[in-house]
């Protein structure tokens, strides 16, 4: 088995930092550690850091979405991997996918 870059996330004034693989075996542990961070009117998740990534990360990006609209905040993403803009392409969601210039 290939080896895995243990994820984590963290939250920086209103930017959440994501490092890691992001990959279906571990987007759980992203998600759980997402729950605890502020979401304020908006914040940014910054995938800078990510190493790989399958289409959990777009599930993720999904669910924060989601958790942002219930919680009128706004969330864009920022520093998306060559995989995870080609994934958000094949999927044709790009429309659904807010990008930040940060």
């Amino acid at each position: 088995m290939a080896n895995i870059t243990h994820p984590n996330i963290f939250q920086q004034q209103n930017k959440w930092h994501i490092s890691g693989d992001v990959l279906i075996d571990n987007s759980n542990v992203i998600l759980l550690k997402s729950e605890s961070l502020s979401m304020g009117d908006g914040f940014v998740v910054d995938f800078s850091e990510v190493t790989k990534v399958d289409t959990a990360a777009l599930s993720l990006m999904m669910e924060w979405q989601r958790r942002a609209f219930k919680a009128s905040a706004k969330v864009s993403f920022a520093n998306l991997p060559v995989n995870l803009s080609r994934l958000v392409a094949l999927y044709g969601v790009s429309e659904f996918v807010p990008l930040s210039e940060t």
